[in-house]
């Protein structure tokens, strides 16, 4: 028989650097299911988490840390000593991402907290690049990694890549979408929000503007649809995120006259996927990335590079083209516009497909079994 409250009396922290999209949601996800497992929770993050996701009201204790997504030494001296204080009395460390792992390493270090197991969970790569930050970056990654008592890993190849680091127990671990509320609006109310004319495909793509999401080849392959014989009409594309290249991307689509739309972070995804014909997901990495599980949940057709977790992740659910290959990507939008048969065996086999992922729920539990492996049976500290 399972025990009802497998952490009955003990203290969780879970710590994340600024975010605005997937970590967020992740952590905030864990919290209740970590609660009623018996522990309390706390959770340690930059102050806009909090009014992004909301932790103190899924029943966490919040504490602001300024962790932030890039490295600043003096920032984060700063956040070590901040997450010192807020490790005290912590049972289990549970850092989400390389740069809160890195912080949380050395507070636990310096704190009443150093007996206490730190799990990190790798959410995301470091895209290749020469040059001297690449090599910084890289032996943070080391530190971090080997510093932990247990890496997760959201992919095999972030788990093959930690191994490789010198970790010392590593368990992949995907992150799970929690369900998106349904859509509140019709696909012709979205589209005529959006100005797509009647008959004009629309495709979607949902995520942050930075150069991992690979935007720069989607605005090449729209490009290419613009002279394709094959499309009687050109299909809108509409981006939802924000981000850092929002300017730059802007300015591209400006100067190129391109049929693409910058819709800034948007709350009503299931809106815009049931108002499409399809979603592209181009980036060069990802590990498990929630707008590919929203996609295939919500019968949308998909058209995804091969990058990091995608193939284990989607299967044969979706499109898959080579990273960076802008004349691929628009090949296979292309077919599925044009090919119904083709849309529709996606949709069937992409619904197949998310029907093999656990639940949000049944993922945290997975993780409430891997904290009281660590800690322990409540009140006693053994196995």
């Amino acid at each position: 028989m399972a025990e009802q409250l497998p952490l009955r009396g003990r203290r969780i922290v879970e710590v994340l650097a600024t975010s605005a999209g997937g970590v967020g949601t992740h952590v905030r996800s864990l919290v209740p299911v970590v609660r009623a497992a018996g522990a309390t929770v706390g959770v340690c993050g930059a102050p806009a988490t909090e009014e992004l996701f909301g932790f103190t009201r899924a029943g966490a204790d919040f504490r602001p840390i300024g962790i932030s997504a890039g490295l600043a030494p003096a920032a984060d001296s700063r956040a070590v000593l901040q997450l010192r204080r807020a490790l005290d009395g912590a049972d289990l460390v549970h850092a989400h991402g390389l740069r809160a792992g890195l912080v949380a390493a050395l507070a636990r270090r310096i704190s009443g907290a150093r007996s206490a197991p730190l799990v990190l969970t790798l959410h995301n790569a470091i895209l290749e690049d020469a040059g001297p930050l690449q090599r910084v970056l890289r032996a943070a990654e080391r530190t971090t990694i080997r510093g932990a008592d247990l890496v997760l890993a959201v992919s095999s190849d972030l788990a093959a890549n930690a191994r490789r680091a010198g970790a010392r127990d590593v368990r992949v671990l995907p992150a799970v979408a929690p369900p998106r509320p349904p859509a509140t609006r019709s696909r012709a109310e979205v589209r005529e929000e959006l100005g797509v004319d009647e008959g004009r495909p629309l495709v979607v793509a949902i995520g942050r503007l930075h150069p991992q999401k690979g935007y720069d080849v989607l605005l090449e392959a729209v490009a290419r649809w613009e002279v394709d014989d094959r499309l009687g009409t050109p299909p809108l594309v509409a981006i939802a995120g924000d981000g850092p290249l929002e300017a730059e991307l802007a300015d591209r689509i400006r100067a190129s006259r391109l049929p693409v739309l910058l819709l800034g972070r948007r709350d009503d995804v299931a809106d815009l996927l049931g108002a499409a014909e399809l979603c592209v997901l181009p980036s060069r990495w990802e590990g498990s990335p929630f707008t590919a599980q929203e996609a295939l949940r919500a019968g949308t057709p998909l058209v995804s590079t091969r990058a990091g977790g995608l193939p284990e992740l989607l299967g044969d659910g979706a499109a898959l083209v080579p990273v960076g290959d802008a004349g691929a990507l628009a090949d296979a939008v292309v077919r599925v516009l044009t090919d119904p048969a083709h849309a529709a065996e996606l949709v069937e086999r992409g619904r197949r497909q998310a029907s093999t992922w656990p639940d949000e729920e049944g993922a945290a539990r997975r993780l409430v079994a891997v904290y009281r492996e660590l800690l322990g049976a409540p009140g006693t500290g053994l196995p």
